[in-house]
């Protein structure tokens, strides 16, 4: 079982039949373009979910960009490419896991611990002999029931967060990069900044040169230097929307340090309430 990274030579010697590959690939300005992508080429046999359709939920003007899915609805969709208990899920796309984080998360946090991401994506599954198909994928397995469980993912909404600024008993980080986290560079959001005392950890740091994720033992030391002393589960995790605070969240997983937990609405949530504080600057 994978749990949090998956090698493409790995994923080469699993059979087609117990594991059900996602294409996840998206960009945030053109929410059509991973199904034309993903219709040039894919992963033989790779299904594929779309950001805003299957993977976030419906927006009020109030829950951010990408809100949680309804979880019956996203079940049904992991049944319907026949995800069962222990199917193992690989998800993957182009741009360092950015995307494939945010379907790892969801799985888990419907209680789905066969998850893992494509370490490098389809740069990495290409230079290693890999073939992309531009063939409709056919599911290798039936269609199942998908079983909601127990989550493996905590989660902490804006009320929480926004106690925690009087009385702290946790750490928010931010996985947006410096200049939007400073309040400066802002074109996602109607309000540029950041939550009051949170730190800024660019979710980008955890990959290397390459476009894969830092060794284990890498991201555990750089990940201790963010946490100071505390504890993994005295971590929330936020971005822009929630997609790659998911980054950060497999990362610390993947170097061992379990435990910490999303706040789904993230900045875009936060700052749709105009009561909320706002920070600029530096942390």
């Amino acid at each position: 079982m994978y749990r949090t990274l998956i090698s493409a030579d790995e994923l080469m010697a699993l059979p087609a039949d117990d594991v059900v590959i996602v294409d996840c690939r998206f960009k945030l300005a053109d929410p059509d373009w991973g199904h034309t992508a993903y219709a040039a080429g894919h992963l033989p046999g790779a299904h594929y979910l779309n950001l805003d359709y299957h993977l976030s939920g419906a927006k009020t003007g109030q829950n951010g960009r990408h809100p949680l899915p309804d979880a019956e609805r996203l079940a049904v969709s992991l049944g319907a490419l026949g995800v069962a208990p222990d199917t193992q899920i690989v998800a993957y796309d182009d741009a360092g896991g950015m995307f494939a984080a945010r379907l790892w998360w969801l799985a888990r946090w419907l209680g789905h611990e066969a998850v893992a991401v494509l370490d490098g994506g389809i740069p990495a599954w290409q230079t290693a002999g890999g073939d992309l198909s531009a063939e409709e994928a056919k599911a290798a397995r039936l269609p199942s029931r998908f079983v909601i469980r127990a989550s493996l993912a905590p989660t902490a909404d804006a009320a929480a967060v926004l106690a925690n600024l009087d009385a702290p008993r946790f750490a928010v980080v931010d996985a947006r990069a410096a200049d939007r986290f400073r309040g400066e560079n802002e074109t996602m959001d109607p309000v540029g900044g950041h939550i009051p005392g949170a730190l800024n950890r660019p979710f980008a740091l955890n990959l290397d040169a390459e476009g894969h994720f830092k060794l284990p033992g890498v991201l555990a030391a750089d990940w201790q230097a963010v946490l100071g002393g505390r504890p993994a589960t005295d971590i929330v995790h936020q971005c822009g929307s929630g997609v790659t605070a998911c980054h950060n969240l497999l990362a610390m997983e993947h170097a061992g340090l379990a435990g910490s937990r999303l706040y789904p609405g993230s900045w875009s949530e936060w700052c749709a309430d105009p009561a909320r504080p706002v920070a600029t600057g530096d942390a």
